[in-house]
C-alpha cells in the first residue's frame, strides 16, 4: 500500500462522510437549521424532526451514498481491503465529526450502512431487523441504532467465515471498530437512556411534509 494512495483514500473518504446533507438540505429549502432543534445532530432523525419526511429522506439518501460511494471509488481504483475497510473508517468518523460543522455532525448510521452495503451487504439484512423491530417496540430511535450495531459486528465476521473467505485485519477491524464508532457518537444517547430521559420517535413527524 502505497503512502499517497492511503493517504487520497482516507481522507476522500473522511470528506465525503464530512458532507453536512441536514444542513444542506435545511439551507437549500429555506428549512429551519436541524442543529438548532431536537438532538441538535445533522442526521436522518432529527433532519425529520427539524425539516419532515420528504426533505429527511433526500437527507439519509445523501448519508447513505457519503458512505457508499467511496469504497465504490476506493475499489474502482483498485483498493485492496485493508484500504477499504480504513476508509470506510474514515467515512463513519467524517459523519460524526465533520470538518465542515465543527467537528460535529450525525451519529453515523446512515453512512455506515453506506459502508456496509458496499462490504458487507449480508450483515446489513441481519442487522436491520433489530433496528426497525426495537424502533416500533419502544419508540427509541437510539436503541435500535445501538443494537443493530452491536448486531453487525458478528453477524459480518460469521458470514465471512461462513463464505470461506479470509478474516484479513482490515475486514476485523471495520467490522469491529466501525459499530464502536456509532456507539461512542450514542454516548449521551445512552446517558440519557440510563436516566430514563431519552427523546422517543414521534410518529407524527411522518405525517409532516
Amino acid at each position: 500500500m502505497q503512502p499517497s494512495h492511503l493517504l487520497l483514500a482516507t481522507l476522500g473518504a473522511y470528506l465525503a462522510g464530512s458532507i453536512p446533507f441536514g444542513l444542506l438540505v435545511a439551507r437549500a429549502t429555506g428549512g429551519p437549521d436541524p442543529r438548532a432543534i431536537g438532538s441538535g445532530r445533522l442526521g436522518g432523525t432529527n433532519s425529520l424532526r427539524a425539516l419532515g419526511r420528504r426533505r429527511a429522506v433526500v437527507v439519509s439518501t445523501g448519508d447513505v451514498l457519503k458512505g457508499f460511494l467511496p469504497i465504490v471509488a476506493v475499489r474502482a481504483v483498485g483498493g485492496d481491503d485493508l484500504l477499504v475497510s480504513l476508509a470506510a473508517l474514515c467515512a463513519v468518523i467524517g459523519a460524526t465529526r465533520s470538518v465542515w460543522v465543527g467537528f460535529k455532525g450525525g451519529r453515523g448510521i446512515a453512512t455506515g450502512v453506506g459502508t456496509a452495503l458496499a462490504i458487507a451487504p449480508l450483515a446489513v439484512a441481519v442487522a436491520a431487523p433489530f433496528f426497525f423491530l426495537l424502533i416500533w417496540r419502544t419508540r427509541i430511535v437510539s436503541i435500535g441504532s445501538l443494537a443493530a450495531a452491536l448486531a453487525f459486528a458478528p453477524a459480518a465476521l460469521i458470514i465471512r467465515a461462513a463464505s470461506g473467505a479470509s478474516i484479513d485485519i482490515g475486514f476485523a477491524a471495520y467490522a469491529i471498530i466501525g459499530p464502536a464508532l456509532v456507539w461512542i457518537a450514542h454516548a449521551d444517547n445512552i446517558a440519557r437512556l440510563r436516566n430514563g430521559s431519552e427523546r422517543r420517535f414521534d410518529v407524527e413527524m411522518l405525517q409532516r411534509d
